[in-house]
């Protein structure tokens, strides 16, 4: 069984710390939207070079598929291609997370909620509940 952690934590640290936490998920919201056309915009340039690295490697292509649908003709080709030692494109990354209106809206309110309470207090320092209840944040 984990030991209880006790510690002191000044009223004051805390409320600095949630109202940085506050800026920093309200930068991420804010700048969100572009960092997601971004992410979709380097993912359609990135199956781009799949298709050409497919096709400069096709000559190494093994297993071959075909499917042809005569009711509106076309052919489906699915080939598999060895991509170690070669100069396979690497597929693009997630670095930040996306937010929900809702779930900001909710984190937000939590947060500014914490701090008006903390604000008021005349305590020296946090208590342990409080600080429980408000660690997802810090």
């Amino acid at each position: 069984m984990a030991k209880a952690i006790t510690a002191k934590i000044a009223t004051a640290k805390v409320i600095t710390a949630l109202e940085a936490k506050l800026e920093q998920i309200e930068a991420v919201y804010a700048n969100q939207e572009k960092l997601q056309a971004d992410f979709e915009r380097s993912y359609k340039e990135w199956e781009k070079n799949l298709t050409k690295f497919a096709l400069d490697h096709i000559s190494k292509a093994t297993n071959f598929r075909t499917n042809y649908r005569k009711w509106n003709d076309t052919l489906n080709i699915d080939f598999d291609i060895d991509t170690k030692g070669t100069d396979f494109p690497k597929q693009p990354e997630k670095d930040f997370v996306v937010m929900s209106s809702h779930e900001y809206n909710d984190t937000k309110e939590e947060i500014t909620n914490a701090v008006s309470i903390l604000k008021m207090t005349d305590e020296p320092y946090v208590n342990a509940s409080t600080v429980k209840s408000i660690a997802r944040y810090l």
